[in-house]
Order: C-alpha cells, then structure tokens, then sequence
C-alpha cells in the first residue's frame, strides 16, 4: 500500500513517514500544497495524509482539487485542535477522516489503516481468502492457523490482493501501489514476488489473467469423492 504524507513541518513530517515505512507502506512525501496536490494528480495512493496549513497552497484547496479531478483515494486530514471549523471544511471539501495535533502516532496509523480498509470495501481489520487470514494492524499472516515468514515486498503484494479480491490487478497497478516515487522500480520482481507467495500459501490462491495481470481468489472446496 503506498500513502502520500503533506506535512510541512520537518519534524513531524519525518515522523510520520518513519511510522508509516515501519507499518510496511510505501511512502512519499510533500511540504508544501503544490507539490502535494502535484503529486495527488499524477501518482496513485490508497490514502492520503494532509495537513491543512500548508504554504503555497491551503490543504482545502488542495483537496477540493483532488475531488473537482476525480481523483477519490481516501483523505485523512491534520488540524490544529483550536480550529475546529477546518474540520468541517475539510469533511465539506471531501475529507474522509481527521486528525487533531498534537496526536498519537499510533492513532494515525490505525485511521490510515481504517480508511484503507473502507475505501476497499472492508469493515474488518481481518482479511480473509480462503484458509489465508491477514491481521492489517500487525502484518501477521496465517494459512489454514499455521503463522506464515513473508519478506516486506512479499507482504506489500499480499496485502494488496486481499484488500482487492476477486479484482484483476495489472502488473503496473501493482508497481504502482507497493512501490514509493524514488524505488528503482523493476516489473520482473512482481513475478518473483508472485510466485513466492504461491510457494508459502497456495498456488491457487493467485491466478494469472494472460496480458491484463493477477487476480486473488479463495480456492475451490475440495469436492468429496
């Protein structure tokens, strides 16, 4: 999953994107409106953590942009805690959650992870395909009750097919969403990622859609003989 963070205080922006790095998010970073809302437009993010003082351009600007372009990832926002007008603007500009400073990185982490989850279509921190069960808030993966070992990328791409099951996700999109800005991005490591996790889990559970990419689907029951 990968989360652009628009902060422009230096030291809370560093923070937060060492907290969302250590969850296991792909992560790129802003400091002014600008360059943020630059970045919205053109790189796909499952979510978007934005601060609503920002130089160049105002954080409600930026957001009322993003949503006037269609651009629909989900948006959670930073306010000062005295300004609670901003919070309604920010719900009114297309927000989907907020967030008052001073804060809990932990708090942050689980409201990126919960509107991850919504805008995917899932109301629980459990993901579940098949005998494969994935605990968003801790990154451990079981199948059929035994703890499985996955590598970062590996549960990067893993993560991403359970929160879009029965989807067919192109090899780019996959690129796109497990990899930061700066990543020297290479599409033969999906492969590899791929069939690694057919190895640990089953190699049902992904299946290849000939020239459009992958899909995660829970395995045929085994029909008594």
């Amino acid at each position: 999953m990968r989360v652009l963070v628009v902060e422009d205080e230096p030291d809370l922006q560093k923070q937060i994107k060492h907290a969302l790095v250590e969850a296991g998010y792909s992560v790129d970073a802003a400091s002014d409106g600008e360059e943020g809302g630059f970045l919205g437009d053109t790189e796909p993010y499952d979510a978007v953590v934005l601060d609503l003082g920002l130089p160049k351009v105002d954080g409600i600007s930026v957001l009322k942009n993003w949503r006037q372009n269609e651009r629909n990832m989900p948006v959670l926002i930073l306010t000062a805690r005295e300004l609670w007008n901003e919070k309604v603007s920010g719900f009114d500009a297309g927000a989907d959650d907020y967030l008052t400073k001073p804060f809990h990185m932990e708090e942050l982490l689980a409201r990126v992870r919960a509107i991850i989850r919504r805008s995917a279509g899932h109301a629980s921190p459990l993901l579940e395909c098949g005998p494969v069960l994935l605990d968003t808030r801790t990154g451990k993966v079981t199948n059929d009750g035994e703890s499985i070992t996955l590598t970062a990328h590996e549960l990067k791409v893993l993560s991403y097919f359970m929160h879009h099951q029965g989807r067919v996700v192109s090899q780019t999109e996959l690129i796109e969403h497990i990899y930061d800005q700066d990543f020297d991005r290479d599409s033969n490591t999906i492969e590899v990622f791929i069939a690694r996790l057919r190895k640990k889990l089953s190699p049902e559970l992904i299946k290849t859609h000939r020239g459009r990419g992958y899909s995660m689907v829970s395995p045929e029951p085994t029909q008594p003989s």
